[in-house]
């Protein structure tokens, strides 16, 4: 074997994957096509659920230096600014749930801090090597590379977008449908003449279509994003994002003084017939294409890594049979249907940025690893299952305690069991508090809950399937 797993695709997914399996000592290669990073603008948003990651990472603080708030919609007419417009429901913070708002970095910008990441962790992106094809056998996966050559793994991971070529070799469809027959051009540009306060959005009227200019936090830049009638041909050059900012702005062409990356696409929603093949792992956009409407696409998936990466640890490491990695579609797929539901709803207007899209709310009740002990919850407590919220016990803060490749268990108002928790357990005491009410929680090393319990009854055999009894 070269490694143990080869990820491809060095986008936010296969980097938060590397990320998260260097930082446990996996052996990992992460294989990129291109002779670089991507270095457009695209995925530029994380919700709250996916900060909380990052924060176990290691690169929130990185996060929040380059990044702001989403900046408040300012309607243009005739030149003139005629009303605001909110993207997100606005959202308080709270001790369970410390990064209530989404917050904008451009994703050129995120792999650069991911990638540093990985290699502060020793981990490794190896550039121009496009994977062509895939094989494998009850051992192993072959690599096969354009270039000729060929890499093996015990595991591998597609993580290499939408048109994935690792998901057409392995014969896996993809269910979904067009959101928008309009097509769109996206461009990351230097404006003069808008200021960077606001989110400027130009309605469409007769004749021409929608242009949104939102100024990208932490750099020069602003996105450019225009909508055009069906089956219009979309011009991509410099000099065609010129034209379109001058027809639809009070702007002028010369305005436009920089354009630095330029794409077109047709919004669209789609879902793999399957997550995984063998020793084959589908993430991120391979996986699920969504709308950007409402921001899940990018953080759905940097959540498929983050669920995936303990799991292929803990196999790896001989602590749990190989059925663990099952787990990973029966979790992720459906999550990853709702939040297309979702943004395919927010982008046709039929709901708005709230709640739902923060994903705090998403949790694995009904996952084969989710164990609920206790007879009588209360709907609204907190579950097997769910999102483990943060707070402070006996002085400790609930998320410094989870950040790690750890299992962690809290003892509630509740005797702790030192006989049934191994060493790799941090175990947390204090007395009953705020969402989790009085009990013991075992969470899972990516912050969910996966057995909840009045007493230690069945505690011990619990962690012994992944190798983290006493």
């Amino acid at each position: 074997m070269d490694t143990d797993v080869l990820i491809v695709g060095a986008g936010p997914t296969g980097l938060a994957l590397g990320v998260d399996l260097a930082r446990r000592g996996v052996d990992a290669l992460v294989l990129e096509g291109a002779g670089a990073l991507f270095p457009g603008s695209r995925g530029k948003g994380f919700q709250p659920r996916t900060m909380e990651v990052l924060d176990d990472l290691g690169v929130v603080d990185a996060i929040h230096a380059v990044g702001a708030p989403y900046p408040v919609g300012m309607i243009w007419r005739d030149g003139e600014r005629v009303g605001e417009h909110h993207m997100f429901e606005p959202a308080e913070p709270s001790e369970d749930s410390p990064y209530n708002r989404a917050w904008m970095v451009p994703q050129w910008r995120t792999q650069e801090i991911l990638a540093a990441r990985l290699a502060e962790l020793g981990g490794r992106v190896a550039f121009h090597h496009e994977v062509a094809g895939v094989a494998q056998d009850a051992k192993g996966v072959t690599a096969h590379l354009s270039s000729g050559g060929s890499l093996r793994a015990r595991y591998l991971v597609a993580a290499d977008g939408g048109r994935s070529a690792v998901r057409r070799a392995l014969g896996i469809g993809m269910t979904g449908e067009t959101v928008d027959p309009s097509p769109t051009l996206v461009a990351d540009v230097r404006i003069s003449g808008l200021d960077r306060d606001n989110w400027h959005v130009f309605p469409p009227r007769e004749g021409v279509g929608l242009l949104a200019v939102c100024p990208l936090a932490g750099t020069e830049d602003f996105q450019v994003m225009a909508r055009f009638p069906e089956g219009a041909e979309v011009d991509t050059s410099p000099d065609g994002v010129r034209k379109v900012v001058a027809e639809r702005s009070h702007l002028a062409a010369e305005d436009v003084t920089e354009v630095r990356w330029t794409s077109d696409f047709r919004p669209r929603a789609a879902l793999a017939d399957r997550f995984r093949a063998g020793r084959v792992f589908l993430a991120g956009d391979a996986a699920h294409v969504h709308s950007p409407a409402g921001g899940q696409g990018l953080n759905t998936s940097v959540q498929d890594a983050y669920n995936l990466g303990w799991k292929l640890d803990a196999v790896l490491r001989g602590d749990a049979p190989a059925a663990l990695l099952d787990s990973y579609e029966e979790e992720r797929r459906p999550v990853a249907a709702q939040m297309l539901d979702l943004s395919t709803a927010v982008h046709r207007g039929e709901v708005r940025r709230g709640g739902a899209t923060r994903q705090l709310g998403i949790g694995y009740r009904d996952s084969s690893l989710t164990r609920e002990t206790r007879d009588a919850v209360a709907e609204d407590a907190i579950r097997a299952g769910d999102r483990a919220p943060d707070g402070r016990v006996n002085g400790v803060r609930l998320f410094d305690a989870f950040r790690g490749p750890h299992w962690t268990l809290l003892a509630l108002g509740a005797d702790a069991p030192d006989a049934a928790v191994g060493p790799a357990v941090r175990v947390v005491r204090g007395g009953p508090h705020g969402a989790y009410g009085t009990g013991l929680f075992l969470v899972r090393p990516d912050g969910y809950v996966g057995w909840a319990g009045d007493t230690p009854e069945g505690l011990g055999s619990y962690l012994d399937r992944f190798g983290q009894g006493a």
